[in-house]
């Protein structure tokens, strides 16, 4: 399934954020899992060519 260029951008700006928020408040191993999250977003990102 391949997203639209806005619904990526809403998610990787609340995986961004989530990552932020866990930066803050939760241990290595949920930052780790945030991160992963953001950067698979990342990827399709770029990988549709936007």
């Amino acid at each position: 399934m391949t997203m639209s260029k806005e619904e990526l951008i809403h998610d990787i700006e609340e995986a961004r954020i989530r990552l932020n928020t866990s930066i803050e408040h939760d241990d290595k191993d949920v930052i780790y899992l945030r991160s992963v999250e953001l950067d698979k977003l990342i990827e399709q990102y770029i990988a549709a060519g936007y």
